[in-house]
């Protein structure tokens, strides 16, 4: 079959794929374009300016929850307010300084990247680039500062409409299922999964819709959960341990959309351990939705299993996960933050205002946005003004998920703006003499661009880009847009700015994402064993504090690690085949590193002494010198993904006389007096981390 025509089988079935309904995808986008249309229809009666402001922000808004609406909402008015407060307050001074002015051009551009590299809401850093990028060239224009004054707070009026508007259809059109955007979705998964394996356990045929459920779930990943856990405001550890959870629920939903497509045979073994697995994911939703922590169910199955069925050990391994992933947690409505524990920060990353990445993306931003803001004003074409918009609108940091999304953008600006919106200016709008026929138009292609934007995240970017470029040209003035010149330059406005961020980002500092990849596990190894090594501080408060850094750091490393495993299928090279393998085993071992974070989270808690977690002098000095040569096997686990020569397997053999020191300390009699439960609790954690970080090694060491 020649090399066209596959390639042209698998486009159409990707787009086959992203673009088939899913349960509630088309009320999604209802609500989408009733507001994007309800928005653009009063700021075109009132004549508000900059009306594609509060249209886009109808599109970008979450519609996960309305409690998560309500929260975007919010968000976006209260940054638009300090956005404006900034470029007002700060204009003030240079306005009337030619030089200061360029200066402070170029200076805003610096903060708007670096505030969205530092901020852990991405809403946030995208709302203020946005009043950055239409803020900032107003003050360009040869008119009275009264008038800048008074568009800049044209602008918030538009966002303001935008979100009144977007929260109040939200809220017209309320679900009946109100609930938590976190455990609800993992609890949908889990349901998924349990239809199928009943249906194996049953020995009957799994439905067509199951199918299709699951590869919706695995399409769509994880990365909405990761979203609404960062709005979840959960106490640190259940976030972490729910975190742990959620990853490895999208591993079972990986391998149960795997089943799906396997043909065997299923023995009577198979079925009593589908019917036991299908038993334990019943009880872990069970347990999630009540907001308690999971309990493992009893296997009635005592003889060793026959390996007929591919992955089926796999999937066990991962809910016995999920049960370590909970060892020692707490459930949410017993779940007290300790006196001593620092406050989490919400708004900057860990580690962002020391982390050089960040001022280096600044800096590559700065250098792109500046470029299209010089050029464009040395060619005196204002009209392309757009590309600073984009800059802003489509930073990335990563060369895999550029590439990818260059793609889109591309494509979602010749659709949006050639396409659509310059065709609809020849063939379409010659024949409107209202705003009824305008909204029609836009009611279509709003429909259009939403549900390409709920698609999953390898097309959803293609939807925002179609939408962003149509607005660009018809929702910044009053009337139908009638110049092809007009919509000609925004078009190529923002064409430049991809050209200017794929020069920047792509050329002059490309970062292959499986070189960054590999670097961030390897750091996540490594700040593991520092974690393990705590507390080093003989102040509590101190090393609380610590340790909570650190342990941000980690979930910071496991995020990165993911988002750069999905930026590697979009590169090509002489390295992809090697990349391609390495991202395949990151993906097997970092849920099981994740497990043993949210292992030793439990750990360092007997380290720290704190209420519960007591133990005798003697137990932890044998703790920590057991901890210590833990932590020298997860360094050494690190160099050996770095291809440098060492001997995991002498290294995990090094920590059993430690451990059997540490259990026979269990064993005295000054432990005696302590609860019994405790120390069983204590010796069965210490043998879960030891097992897993042996079982981990022993990947690592054969994989090589």
């Amino acid at each position: 079959v020649p090399k066209s025509q596959l390639l042209s089988r698998w486009f159409w079935e990707f787009l086959k794929q992203e673009l088939s309904p899913y349960p509630g995808r088309a009320g999604t986008v209802a609500r989408m374009v009733i507001a994007a249309t309800l928005i653009t229809i009063i700021c075109m009666t009132f004549r508000i300016p900059n009306a594609f402001q509060g249209a886009i922000y109808a599109l970008l808004i979450s519609r996960e929850s309305f409690r998560a609406t309500l929260q975007s909402s919010l968000t976006i008015l209260f940054v638009t307010a300090i956005g404006a407060s900034y470029v007002l307050t700060s204009a003030w001074f240079v306005i009337s300084f030619p030089a200061f002015h360029f200066l402070w051009i170029v200076c805003s551009f610096l903060l708007a990247f670096y505030a969205i590299s530092v901020l852990t809401n991405y809403l946030s850093a995208v709302t203020f680039a946005i009043m950055i990028s239409v803020g900032v060239p107003l003050w360009d224009r040869h008119v009275s500062a009264e008038t800048n004054v008074e568009d800049t707070l044209w602008l918030c009026l538009s966002v303001f409409i935008g979100v009144v508007i977007t929260g109040a259809v939200e809220l017209i059109s309320l679900r009946g299922r109100a609930g938590d955007e976190v455990i609800l979705p993992i609890a949908d998964r889990l349901s998924a999964i349990e239809e199928l394996l009943s249906c194996f356990a049953q020995d009957r045929p799994v439905s067509s819709a199951t199918e299709q459920k699951l590869i919706q779930f695995q399409r769509r990943g994880t990365s909405s959960l990761r979203r609404g856990l960062r709005r979840a405001n959960y106490p640190p550890q259940y976030a972490a341990t729910v975190s742990g959870a959620a990853a490895l629920v999208g591993r079972l939903v990986d391998l149960a959309a795997t089943f799906t497509q396997l043909r065997f045979e299923v023995s009577a073994d198979a079925r009593k351990r589908f019917r036991n697995l299908a038993s334990n994911i019943a009880a872990i939703r069970t347990d999630l939705i009540n907001r308690d922590i999971p309990r493992t169910v009893e296997d009635d199955t005592h003889e060793p299993p026959e390996e007929v069925v591919p992955l089926l050990s796999e999937m066990e391994g991962s809910v016995t996960l999920i049960y370590q992933v909970f060892a020692g947690s707490r459930s949410l409505s017993e779940y007290v933050s300790l006196p001593d524990d620092p406050p989490r920060s919400g708004l900057l990353a860990p580690g962002a205002l020391a982390n050089p990445d960040n001022i280096r993306f600044a800096l590559k931003g700065c250098l792109a946005a500046s470029g299209c803001y010089v050029l464009y004003n040395a060619v005196a074409w204002p009209g392309i003004s757009t590309a600073v918009t984009t800059c802003l609108l489509t930073a990335l940091s990563t060369i895999g998920s550029s590439r990818q999304k260059q793609i889109l953008r591309l494509t979602g600006a010749m659709v949006g703006g050639f396409v659509l919106a310059m065709g609809s200016q020849i063939f379409i709008l010659p024949y409107l003499d209202s705003i009824g026929g305008f909204v029609v138009l836009f009611v279509i292609v709003t429909a259009l661009s939403s549900w390409f934007m709920t698609s999953t995240p390898r097309l959803s970017y293609f939807g925002v880009q179609v939408a962003l470029a149509f607005y660009l040209v018809y929702l910044q003035e009053f009337s139908f847009v009638t110049s092809l010149s007009v919509a000609r330059d925004r078009v190529v406005g923002v064409l430049f700015g991809l050209c200017m961020m794929w020069l920047v980002f792509d050329q002059l500092w490309g970062a292959p994402a499986g070189v960054q990849m590999q670097r961030a596990f390897v750091s996540s190894f490594r700040l593991l064993a520092q974690f393990a090594r705590e507390p080093i501080s003989k102040d509590r408060g101190i090393a609380l504090q610590n340790s909570r850094a650190v342990g941000e750091k980690i979930s910071a490393a496991f995020d990165q690690v993911r988002a750069l495993a999905d930026g590697v299928l979009f590169e090509f090279g002489p390295s992809r085949r090697q990349d391609l393998e390495m991202r395949d085993r990151i993906r097997q071992w970092q849920p099981k590193l994740r497990a043993l974070f949210l292992m030793r989270i439990a750990s360092v808690k007997y380290r720290l002494q704190l209420p519960g977690f007591e133990l005798p002098e003697a137990v932890r000095n044998y703790q920590r010198e057991y901890d210590a040569c833990s932590a020298d096997v997860l360094e050494k686990m690190a160099d050996a993904i770095e291809g440098k020569p060492v001997d995991i397997t002498v290294c995990t053999e090094n920590t059993l006389e430690p451990l059997q020191r540490v259990l026979e300390a269990c064993c005295s009699p000054e432990s005696g007096r302590l609860p019994t439960i405790r120390v069983q609790s204590f010796i069965a954690l210490l043998r879960e981390i030891d097992q897993l970080t042996a079982s981990l090694a022993n990947e690592i060491a054969t994989s090589r």
